[in-house]
């Protein structure tokens, strides 16, 4: 795909962090080791992770060049690593590893999320926050507007998901000891005259892949297609913001010695 935006992301930057701050009060007493960003984007919970644990390193992972250029403007980092999640190793055992809604990204979590435990220090923690909005018309309209006016063109499997919640489960606890819940936050996304709130919040991250396979003029019909349907799904309020319901599940582990 197409690096990422960082300014299209930071639109929402409050909304985005949220959810990361109650992952990260879930997190306990570390063992000694360092901290770890990881998919930390453009660093919006870099200084969050720097005033929960200011004596420890604070290391930032990410794909974008991009956003890693943002991440190092916050300050809040020790260091910076331009890296592949799914392949990514750190130079010595982290006590945190914190992903804030990053694992989506990646394929196979079977195999994934023990690789990542088994990364940590002894008694160090997993901690992960992901999306869990695919079955919403927010998300599902991008695949059924594309197969409509582009048929053949985008192929689902490229998209981000993540396993249902029963085989998240069962992939935990079979890593040590595991917590796992679910919360749906109602998000007022504000007024925007050039396109639907919606389509703002959501075509700098989950649309990312469906556009990229469309030329320019074929964007911006897919886009006027979008936010026809967001108008029906999601009604403006009086003042043009939306309600936006957006649910994300939230995971910790500590793997059993």
């Amino acid at each position: 795909m197409s690096d990422w935006n960082p300014d299209l992301y930071a639109r929402f930057t409050d909304l985005r962090l949220r959810p990361a701050l109650d992952l990260l009060m879930q997190v306990p007493t570390l063992p000694d080791g360092d901290v770890i960003d990881l998919g930390c984007g453009n660093g919006p919970v870099g200084p969050a992770l720097r005033s929960r644990f200011p004596d420890r390193r604070i290391i930032g992972v990410d794909t974008s060049p991009a956003m890693l250029e943002k991440a190092e403007a916050t300050g809040a980092y020790d260091a910076l690593q331009e890296g592949d999640i799914a392949t990514w190793r750190p130079e010595t055992a982290p006590a945190l590893i914190f992903s804030n809604a990053a694992l989506h990204w990646l394929p196979d979590h079977e195999a994934l999320l023990p690789r990542l435990a088994g990364l940590l220090a002894d008694c160090g923690m997993l901690a992960v926050q992901v999306p869990h909005q695919n079955p919403a018309v927010s998300h599902r309209s991008w695949h059924d507007l594309v197969a409509l006016h582009f048929p053949g063109r985008f192929d689902p499997a490229t998209a981000p998901g993540i396993p249902d919640a029963a085989t998240t489960f069962d992939i935990l606890s079979g890593i040590g000891a595991a917590q796992m819940w679910e919360t749906e936050y109602f998000q007022l996304l504000p007024p925007a005259e050039a396109a639907h709130p919606v389509r703002l919040f959501t075509a700098s991250t989950y649309a990312r892949p469906v556009l990229d396979v469309l030329e320019p003029e074929e964007q911006a019909e897919l886009l006027k297609h979008y936010d026809r349907a967001m108008d029906k799904a999601y009604p403006r309020r009086p003042d043009g913001s939306v309600l936006f319901p957006f649910r994300r599940l939230f995971y910790t582990v500590t793997p059993e010695n």
